[in-house]
């Protein structure tokens, strides 16, 4: 998948919202992309957008997203339908809400099977019964009969993993797969992940904002700010050299176990309005290294020699000016 000038805004009362604003990134087969950044980043609007899943007053203004040649945002509802869920899915986010409550687990994973692979009743439900063992559910004969109140956070996040996976999937988008639950059972999704996409070759974008998370299981890195990605790169390589200010404020943010702290390091200031984003540098109000053509023009997203890409003056000014 390519991801090409990315626009999704949303156009309220208050006025108009550009939740995503220009997003370019590529996914290749068994690559984990990480999405990180602060809530209102536009981490899951991104992932939302390449399901074409934006509801009103919510819309996708530009740009191109290319799945195996062909431009999703440009498909008839009846061809994306076929893709969704089938060949990309999603786990979205709070699994406590995602489940219909009044359905078995087993019905519901097994309707998935039933529309995208056209197999009848007794064949989905037997499937169904398979992907729960896949999870590593126990008892998968007597949880496919189970309702979503009748098991815990993590057994729901399973089953979350579990409607995703029915189709084998080619890219599985995991939206915050871990929040609200307890650090082992965070360890046993991620680790869950990490052995679907090996045995399956899946794709993987995780949306987080867990650096931990991402140490653990991503192959790149994109940093997202106010809607606009500003670094993006090889995992590995942005732990060890953050280009951007913003992705370098992350990563010192995080407590170190051989430091002795009295306060925790923090990014100044909070991040600004969607209807009072500063002009130039979305992030020049925040920055320790904040200089004047910051506040006035704003950086292009420049690719470097290396192959890693920042949207940064202190970085990039001499390329692009």
């Amino acid at each position: 998948m390519e991801v090409k000038n990315l626009k999704t805004y949303f156009n309220i009362e208050e006025g108009l919202v550009t939740a995503v604003d220009d997003v370019d990134f590529e996914l290749s087969a068994r690559e984990t992309l990480a999405i990180v950044g602060e809530s209102g980043s536009g981490k899951s609007v991104t992932s939302l957008s390449i399901l074409r899943l934006i509801k009103e007053p919510g819309k996708i203004v530009g740009g191109n997203i290319i799945y195996l040649g062909k431009d999703i945002l440009k498909m008839k509802e009846k061809e994306i339908r076929s893709i969704r869920g089938n060949e990309i899915s999603m786990i979205f986010q709070e699994p406590m809400t995602s489940l219909n409550p009044v359905f078995t687990v087993g019905r519901q994973i097994s309707e998935v099977i039933m529309i995208h692979q056209k197999l009848k009743k007794p064949e989905a439900m037997k499937k169904a019964i398979e992907l729960i063992k896949l999870v590593n559910i126990p008892n998968p004969d007597k949880c496919v009969d189970n309702y979503p109140h009748q098991l815990s956070g993590g057994m729901k996040q399973r089953i979350m993993i579990a409607i995703a996976l029915a189709c084998n999937p080619k890219i599985l988008i995991a939206d915050e797969p871990t929040t609200a639950l307890d650090v082992t059972i965070q360890s046993q999704i991620l680790n869950l992940m990490k052995e679907l996409k090996e045995k399956l070759g899946t794709a993987i974008i995780l949306v987080t904002h867990d650096l931990g998370v991402v140490a653990q299981l991503s192959d790149n890195i994109m940093v997202m700010y106010a809607g606009k990605a500003v670094e993006y790169g090889p995992t590995l390589d942005i732990f060890k050299n953050p280009l951007h200010p913003y992705t370098e404020g992350l990563l010192n943010s995080i407590p170190k176990i051989d430091e002795e702290l009295d306060r925790l390091k923090i990014i100044r200031g909070t991040v600004p309005s969607p209807f009072q984003l500063p002009k130039g540098c979305k992030f020049s109000t925040r920055c320790d290294y904040v200089m004047d053509i910051c506040k006035e023009q704003e950086p292009e997203y420049i690719t470097l020699d290396n192959g890693r890409k920042v949207r940064c003056w202190k970085v990039t000014g001499d390329e692009q000016r």
